[in-house]
């Protein structure tokens, strides 16, 4: 992307905007997958033995991930033509009211197959929301900051969604604490979603502060002399290869992230580890985490993005084996290693790196949908559905050893995707440009009619 940046003043207000924003949306957002591991089987789904009943309150989240692409290209169309800014501002306020609605839902005890059927139907909203947010909240700040700094100010969005998890997570934990075994069944996991409709309005309060990207500024003086394609068209005809890297690259990525996150908890409760003990690591892992993502984007400012990436890719796959073993030991203390490990190395480097490679993977013109077309597919196949492959095996093998395999081949697609790629930082590349900037998969190569520049 072209060097066009805000002023200082002007970056810092976007990234704090994105990070604000970023962390109340996916809080709305995580609250769901905390929930489909706690309790949603049993609220939900009760006429299902227990590990059934997870394994369709999984499906239920995966919903969610199914709606994302359609959210990013609804999103991302409109974020392409009329500005990154009132984009953002849509999708937090209808995050903000599904989330709410979800904590006010009637449960099967209740109006039978309609509570499933009414959470379904939310988590699609839900889904919708988040597709449009990513991309929008990756460019507020990417679009701001200069190139040499790209890295480090625009990971603060990615910090936003780590301090999501930290947010739901702990609202939970803190739900738990509060209130007895029966009483949190009955109330107490509605606090927590009832709660995100005030922190969706501290949101909007801050997101309507911001300024639109200089780069979307630039693009809205050019003159055009003939009607553009539609976004979406624009960017599967010119960058179909950034499409394919960013979804390589976010399978390692999103797929041990939900394992992690999620997928953890329920083992932890297969294993006899209480999911206290796990939920507790996970607020811990993902709070070092959210700061340790600048660290990995400056880090990738400096040495190039690829190279951060592939590190923390290969991370997972070195760490699959030993993050069972250590859950298994069912101490406390190497539980918290298995996951601190797991999140701030592995996964904090691929997505601390991840908005600046996949901002400059795409031209400004189709940046939002380039971001959300190819973030959100892996989304809909990997993030949503790993859960609900590792319960599977869990349920075949009655063993992790599955599982491990399974993080081991997503790392392996990863490195692979990321490595075919080209180095995008300008500033590594030497020539002050990153590769479509230079022209790369930017315009049609005119036909045998068309004039030749001389």
């Amino acid at each position: 992307m072209a060097d066009v940046k805000g002023t200082p003043s002007e970056v810092r207000k976007a990234a704090i905007a994105s990070l604000f924003g970023s962390a109340l949306e996916w809080y709305d957002f995580f609250l769901y997958g905390t929930a489909a591991a706690l309790v949603f089987n049993t609220l939900f789904f009760p006429t299902f033995n227990p590990l059934v009943g997870t394994i369709a309150a999984f499906g239920t989240n995966a919903v969610g991930f199914l709606a994302r692409p359609l959210g990013g290209v609804i999103f991302g169309h409109f974020g392409d033509r009329i500005g990154r800014k009132s984009m953002l501002v849509t999708t937090l306020v209808i995050m903000g009211v599904a989330t709410c609605l979800i904590g006010l839902l009637p449960t099967y005890a209740t109006v039978g197959v309609w509570a499933p059927v009414l959470l379904v139907t939310l988590r699609i909203v839900q889904g919708i929301a988040v597709g449009g947010e990513w991309g929008g909240g990756v460019l507020i700040v990417s679009e701001h900051a200069p190139s040499h700094r790209r890295g480090f100010y625009s990971a603060w969005s990615q910090t936003g969604v780590g301090l999501g998890f930290v947010l739901s997570a702990a609202a939970y934990a803190l739900a738990q604490e509060v209130t007895t075994k029966e009483s949190f069944l009955a109330w107490g996991w509605r606090i927590p979603f009832v709660v995100g409709i005030l922190l969706t309005a501290v949101g909007l309060l801050i997101r309507l502060r911001i300024m639109e990207t200089p780069a979307f500024q630039e693009k809205e003086k050019e003159s055009e002399p003939k009607k553009s394609a539609p976004p979406l068209l624009d960017v599967i005809r010119t960058h179909p290869k950034s499409i394919l890297i960013a979804f390589g690259a976010r399978v390692a990525e999103t797929g041990a992230s939900y394992l992690f996150l999620t997928f953890s908890l329920s083992y932890a409760s297969e294993i006899g580890v209480g999911k206290g003990v796990v939920l507790a690591a996970l607020v811990m892992g993902m709070l070092f985490e959210s700061f340790a993502m600048p660290m990995f984007g400056a880090l990738s400012d400096r040495v190039g993005r690829r190279p951060v990436y592939i590190g923390g890719a290969i991370a997972v796959i070195v760490w699959a084996y030993p993050f069972f073993a250590l859950f298994d030991s069912r101490n406390p203390v190497l539980i918290f290693v298995a996951i601190f490990v797991a999140v701030v190395i592995g996964h904090g480097a691929m997505i601390g790196t991840q908005p600046a490679f996949f901002t400059e993977l795409f031209a400004s013109r189709v940046a939002y949908s380039g971001l959300a077309l190819g973030h959100e597919l892996a989304s809909m196949i990997v993030g949503g559905f790993s859960p609900i492959v590792a319960t599977a095996l869990l349920a075949w093998s009655g063993a992790s050893w599955p599982i491990a395999l399974f993080l081991i081949v997503m790392g392996l697609v990863t490195v692979f995707a990321v490595a075919a790629a080209p180095e995008t930082n300008p500033n590594v590349i030497g020539d002050g440009k990153a590769p479509r900037e230079a022209g790369a998969e930017e315009k049609p190569k005119p036909s045998d009619s068309s004039p030749v520049p001389s």
